[in-house]
């Protein structure tokens, strides 16, 4: 797994997805492009995430929908 889904398991739960090895790299460039970071910047997307989504919780809602919508 990506360096911080494992902070993200209440994210991915409410955006119903189950990482797998098949769609780790589809989950992993759908936050990167959510928040706008390099593709395999780890640091600066998990950075991205938590300053932008994860201390409001609608925000956090509003990140699960955005990772829902872009796995299709």
């Amino acid at each position: 797994m990506s360096c911080y889904f494992h902070h993200l398991k209440d994210v991915l739960e409410e955006a119903d997805i189950t990482v797998t090895p098949e769609n780790k790299k589809q989950v992993d460039l759908a936050f990167h492009e959510i928040v706008g970071t390099t593709y395999k910047d780890c640091p600066a997307t998990w950075k991205e995430i938590k300053k932008t989504f994860l201390e409001d919780p609608q925000k956090r809602s509003e990140l699960a929908r955005k990772l829902r919508a872009a796995m299709g």
